[in-house]
């Protein structure tokens, strides 16, 4: 009966070490993806960034042109 107890407990921590095993082998596999994925997000928000400047600058470009325009339309 305590042979059968021992190689219970052998079997739960051999399970045990398996499943610490592939957990660290899934983080370690995980790592690289998690960086081209930030490396992404990153280039994605670089992206939406130079979009509002660009957009910024063109209204602010829109805006003096046509109070240029109106400015000449009044002096006339």
């Amino acid at each position: 009966m305590v042979d059968k107890t021992s190689n219970a407990n052998g079997f739960a921590r051999d399970a045990q070490k398996r499943m610490a095993a592939a957990t660290t082998t899934g983080m370690i596999a995980l790592k690289p993806i998690m960086h081209v994925q930030v490396a992404m997000l990153r280039m994605w928000a670089d992206s939406i960034e130079r979009f509002a400047r660009n957009y910024e600058k063109g209204v602010d470009e829109t805006a003096t042109t046509v109070e240029k325009q109106l400015d000449k339309e009044s002096a006339a």
